[in-house]
């Protein structure tokens, strides 16, 4: 038992400071829309912490997880040899090390085990944009900014070589991104030369399935005066 705890405030102690350390050279650095910063303060910069840790779990195990016992009673004035005091289990920090280990555990399967992608796997989320009677479209395709949030990243939607297209007397963009988490938040933003930025709200279910066709045609939750619409229509990819 004793091995066992002591290896659990190790692997805890690793954990703790692999995390903390990553955590914090992600706040520093700011926000990273394409994940780069905290790939490389996980995999690059985490291990440190994750050694600082796993040396601080075994010495809280050996300062706090064994107690000695009270001293015997006194021997007879004869003898001459020191009591032995032998050491325990500290059980306040035995159900603390245990407490965390199931939390986690909890936390692991919820996470990993129970995965966070979605069930067919990545996902085409199609795109088309109607602007207004009389707008025009940029001449250039970088002028041309299409953004997706799916739970708490963003990734910028790709413009194909036909993006240029129209809907009888009206301009249209066609695009498209992947989705591959399970989440309830989706929204997707649209940028232009001159118009300031709209965006929709993607209202699918956490786990969607592929839809049968497009959405209806809707206009930006704060429309601006450039009243661009937008629908959507969502593929498995397998």
């Amino acid at each position: 038992m004793r091995f066992i705890l002591g290896l659990l405030s190790a692997l805890l102690g690793a954990l703790a400071g692999w995390s903390a350390l990553a955590a914090l050279v992600v706040m520093l650095a700011g926000p990273d829309r394409d994940g780069g910063i905290a790939m490389g303060a996980f995999f690059d910069i985490g291990p440190i912490g994750g050694v600082v840790g796993l040396i601080a779990g075994i010495w809280l195990f050996v300062r706090f997880g064994l107690v000695r016992n009270a001293a015997p009673p006194p021997a007879a004035e004869t003898s001459s040899a020191a009591p032995h005091r032998a050491t325990r289990l500290s059980f306040p920090f035995a159900v603390t090390v245990l407490l965390i280990t199931a939390i986690l555990s909890w936390w692991g399967w919820y996470e990993l085990i129970r995965s966070p992608y979605l069930s067919h796997g990545y996902m085409t989320l199609e795109l088309q944009f109607r602007l207004p009677a009389g707008m025009t479209l940029p001449d250039k395709e970088e002028d041309v900014r299409i953004e997706v949030e799916e739970a708490r990243g963003y990734a910028n939607a790709l413009l194909p070589a036909n993006w240029r297209a129209h809907d009888g007397d009206r301009k249209a963009i066609i695009a498209s991104a992947s989705l591959m988490y399970k989440t309830r938040h989706r929204a997707v933003s649209l940028t232009l030369p001159g118009v300031p930025t709209q965006s929709w709200p993607i209202d699918l279910p956490s786990d969607p399935d592929p839809t049968p066709g497009f959405s209806p045609w809707r206009v930006a939750s704060e429309p601006p005066p450039a009243k661009i619409e937008m629908h959507f229509r969502l593929s498995a990819d397998r």
